[in-house]
């Protein structure tokens, strides 16, 4: 059995597992955990009132966090047009490319975070599907990692924008902020990514969608969070 640690324990004492806390209050608990050696992320997960089996309840999306989320996100850019190329590597993606990118990634590279394509390539990247789909990666409409607007896609996604889908267990996960940003700054980023989730909700779901949502540092409890009360 693993040993709990003197900071984990002191961390859990401080949340009181029971209650349900009003946004600004459960983001100042984070706070008063331990701190890390470096900058922990703030977490969020969602369980939704969804059947993630039914293909007509799937949730998948894409949020600008008006704030971003603090970290630099690494992304390629799979385009034909050699216009589009420029604009993709303007706007900061690490490779850009098409059959040679694409045999790349199929020979195994994935050291990236987020694939952007314009429309044209799907019918190569699509083959991708193995490799990318099994890491979150693989480029969709729904995500806006496909579009034709290459680099405005590709500029959005490594200032922070955030993809998420629903698991296998209902529940989308995501990064919201580091524990540096000031309070407001973590509400409103997690005030953003909620109003996302919820625009996507599925006309066959049933009954209660936004069911529980929780916050935690990387390295911190998970802290039960009551939207209805406000911030």
């Amino acid at each position: 059995m693993p040993q709990i640690t003197k900071r984990k324990k002191s961390n859990d004492n401080k949340v009181d597992k029971l209650k349900v806390y009003p946004l600004l209050d459960g983001i100042a608990l984070l706070k008063q955990s331990e701190k890390t050696r470096f900058d922990e992320s703030i977490d969020i997960a969602i369980n939704l009132g969804i059947d993630p089996r039914k293909s007509d309840q799937a949730v998948r999306g894409a949020v600008s966090l008006p704030h971003g989320t603090g970290r630099t996100r690494r992304v390629i850019a799979f385009v034909k047009d050699p216009e589009k190329q420029e604009a993709a590597r303007a706007a900061g993606a690490i490779e850009v490319g098409e059959d040679d990118l694409v045999k790349k990634v199929t020979d195994g590279w994935t050291d990236f975070d987020v694939a952007v394509a314009s429309p044209d390539m799907m019918g190569k990247v699509g083959k991708l599907g193995k490799v990318l789909g099994p890491q979150g990666k693989m480029p969709t409409p729904k995500s806006g990692t496909v579009t034709p607007d290459v680099g405005k896609a590709v500029k959005e996604f490594a200032a922070g924008k955030v993809e998420f889908r629903a698991d296998a267990g209902g529940t989308v996960h995501a990064s919201v902020g580091k524990r540096s940003f000031d309070d407001a700054t973590l509400a409103e980023n997690v005030q953003a990514f909620i109003a996302a989730v919820n625009s996507l909700k599925p006309s066959s779901s049933r009954g209660t969608y936004l069911k529980k949502v929780f916050l935690a540092t990387t390295m911190g409890p998970g802290v039960a969070v009551d939207l209805n009360t406000g911030a």
